[in-house]
């Protein structure tokens, strides 16, 4: 075998190997560039296993702020309603108390079904007074309740975003009481 032969193989491959590095790195370059542009920092109120917030989204005034036993509150950001025939509350449970405390079991209500599904806010009702109806949160076919589930313990300070779905009431209801077991009753306009 040929010394020249056996170094212009070498030559070769060491050539294609650098391309191929450099093609790589090319390519890497937009889909990181690309990925920091739409990538939000998380925030330092969010729980781990929560959505991040986006930087666009606006921050809302509550529409109401239910007080709860041991320093909890939930702050009830939006109440919307959708073309499904479902309305869906969303607010930010947080933990005012100077430490961590437990959620209470109490939220997930008394019912059979939710109650083996662990803490959520499946006990949360809304109230149309002038119809003289009460709305639960919905629940899958496996007894699930559509709403925040997994709480426990909450240090010092935290908030997490949760929500709630409910049957829509009728269009002509505008105002109900978002009731949550533990908590002080809340009255949320509704669009």
């Amino acid at each position: 075998m040929n010394v020249t032969h056996v170094r212009g193989g070498v030559i070769a491959v060491t050539a294609l190997v650098t391309l191929a590095v450099a093609g790589c790195a090319a390519d890497d370059e937009p889909k990181t560039s690309h990925k920091s542009t739409s990538t939000t920092q998380p925030s330092p109120t969010s729980a781990p296993d929560q959505p991040e917030k986006s930087a666009e989204e606006p921050t809302a005034e509550p529409l109401a702020v239910a007080k709860g036993q041991d320093g909890f509150e939930l702050a009830v950001v939006s109440a919307q309603r959708d073309a499904g025939g479902f309305l869906t509350v969303k607010g930010t449970l947080k933990n005012t108390a100077d430490k961590g405390r437990a959620v209470p079991d109490a939220v997930r209500g008394n019912e059979t079904e939710v109650l083996k599904h662990g803490t959520s806010l499946g006990g949360a009702t809304l109230v149309d007074g002038l119809a003289k109806k009460r709305y639960y949160v919905l629940r899958d076919t496996d007894g699930r309740p559509l709403a925040t589930s997994g709480l426990s313990i909450m240090p010092a300070g935290k908030s997490i975003d949760v929500f709630m779905q409910f049957p829509a009431p009728p269009a002509t209801t505008t105002e109900v009481s978002f009731q949550l077991p533990t908590f002080e009753p809340a009255t949320l306009k509704l669009s």
